[in-house]
């Protein structure tokens, strides 16, 4: 069972939701102590308050505050004996403290030296990474916690899944694959990049055959290709892919919200809460 604390720390890298529950009261018999805590995702939960309907209870409580999709702190009372059925006949306060998920979903195709150069680099930011290619034997032995692993026959069925204002990477072995997960792209009209790696030449040929399949003038424009910064420049695999990593930053830290103050508990408040709570 993984310690609740490095479970958090590895959920922070990845930028998944969860909710840390927290034991900040009891009153007579109760299972665990005042502090005792678990996480809970969306699929898992680590470590433990103390088993039992206590548990079953707090986990559905923690993914019914998931739904919200905001930051959010709740507490809640449970009496063992009356209503959880448990033997110990004490009461528990507990708190739920819901972290939303963070970091932009990036969409990239392709598994060969450039994305590979770049797994190391997209593993420090916050980003959830989806990697999509056919080849199994393409795919490093380590892949960061970040990252998921999408091994599809299927790459343009993929894009899909992929959520709304999503960004996207198109850096497959293959032109003709790539021009058909830009065209898919385009049809969407809901990403936030559709990014395609290539020469000036493969860039004039891709929007001319879109244009060809009477995409607009606009449409078109939305696709940018070559990727990366233009300031950036150089072929070797790590240099083109620094120069796509930094484009992503650029276009992330422009959506991110500057001076919004961050969720904060009021304990006072929650403090009033409590002792009325263990008073009853």
């Amino acid at each position: 069972m993984k310690p609740w604390a490095d479970v958090i720390a590895q959920l922070q890298r990845t930028g998944e939701a969860y909710v840390l529950v927290t034991v900040i009261g009891t009153r007579g018999s109760s299972p665990r102590e005042t502090g005792s805590k678990m996480v809970v995702t969306t699929e898992h939960s680590f470590d433990t308050i103390g088993g039992g309907h206590l548990e079953y209870k707090a986990i559905a409580k923690a993914r019914e505050l998931m739904l919200k999709r905001q930051d959010c702190q709740h507490i809640e009372e449970y009496p063992l004996g009356a209503t959880l059925g448990q033997c110990c006949g004490g009461k528990v306060s507990v708190l739920f403290e819901y972290f939303a998920e963070r970091g932009k979903d990036v969409w990239l195709f392709g598994a060969g030296h450039v994305a590979k150069a770049m797994m190391p680099l997209l593993a420090e930011l916050p980003l959830r990474v989806h990697w999509v290619d056919s080849r199994a034997e393409q795919f490093p032995e380590y892949i960061p916690d970040n990252v998921e692993q999408c091994l599809t026959d299927d790459p343009v069925g993929e894009l899909r899944r992929a959520s709304a204002g999503s960004y996207m990477l198109v850096l497959t072995h293959n032109h003709q694959l790539d021009y058909e997960l830009t065209e898919a792209a385009l049809k969407r009209a809901d990403l936030g990049l559709i990014g395609v790696i290539g020469s000036d030449t493969k860039a004039l040929r891709f929007r001319q055959r879109l244009a060809h399949r009477e995409f607009s003038e606009a449409d078109i424009a939305n696709l940018t290709c070559p990727v990366g910064l233009a300031e950036v420049p150089g072929k070797r695999p790590m240099e083109v892919a620094i120069s796509i990593v930094g484009q992503l930053i650029s276009l992330y830290q422009a959506e991110t919200p500057r001076h919004v103050p961050q969720t904060a508990i009021d304990w006072s408040i929650l403090k009033q809460e409590l002792d009325m709570s263990l008073k009853d």
